[in-house]
């Protein structure tokens, strides 16, 4: 079942994950990836002092003032990004396997935090914005148990910043967890659809 919005909404990413949970909740929407040089955004905000949530939500808006500025009101976009921090030290998604190896080596048997920033705009600028917080403690395991997980997970959890993907294998790493479940997917679902209701682009 698909809902019918009184408004267009576009999400500014190519995230797999993010669109399976808008279209399990039913929303319509169109998928626009928003290109951004993460990596030299997260490094000056980190330069400046920038606390982590703070840098998971201008991730968001820069993304989202990226794609909406070429959607004229009044379509909605919103996006999201994360981040993983693990002992002060922020984690960007694995560039191969090696190097997802060597984060999960890291995390494993630690407690992270999973910061998410998601935001919302309309004629070009930013009308709403979100960030969540969850906290995620990885089972301890050595080096061949995080191989076989790598290996029957396929290259896909590369494009997870924890290497993770929580509907699937990526729960077999786990020990414990406290946050909101869609949030940690990369789209916090319930606040996403307060925003559409608050734009009049879903009924209540």
């Amino acid at each position: 079942m698909l809902f019918e919005l009184a408004r267009p909404l576009v999400l500014a990413s190519s995230s797999p994950s993010r669109a399976a949970i808008l279209t399990a909740a039913g929303i319509p929407f169109t998928a626009v990836p928003a290109r951004l040089d993460e990596t030299a955004l997260i490094e000056s905000l980190v330069a400046d002092g920038t606390k982590p949530r703070d840098i998971a939500d201008a991730l968001a808006e820069a993304k989202t003032l990226k794609v909406a500025a070429n959607v004229p009101a009044p379509a909605l976009v919103i996006g999201a990004d994360q981040l993983l921090v693990c002992e002060g030290r922020i984690f960007e998604k694995p560039r191969d396997h090696a190097e997802a190896a060597a984060h999960l080596g890291f995390l494993q048997g630690k407690t992270h935090e999973l910061v998410g920033g998601v935001c919302g705009a309309t004629g070009g600028a930013i009308v709403w914005r979100h960030v969540s917080v969850a906290r995620l403690t990885l089972r301890t395991m050595d080096v061949r148990e995080i191989e076989d997980y790598l290996t029957a997970a396929g290259p896909e959890v590369l494009g997870s910043v924890g290497c993770y993907h929580l509907e699937g294998l990526g729960v077999h790493l786990m020990s414990h967890i406290d946050g909101d479940y869609f949030s940690i997917l990369g789209l916090p679902i319930l606040p996403v659809l307060d925003f559409l209701r608050t734009q009049g682009a879903l009924r209540s």
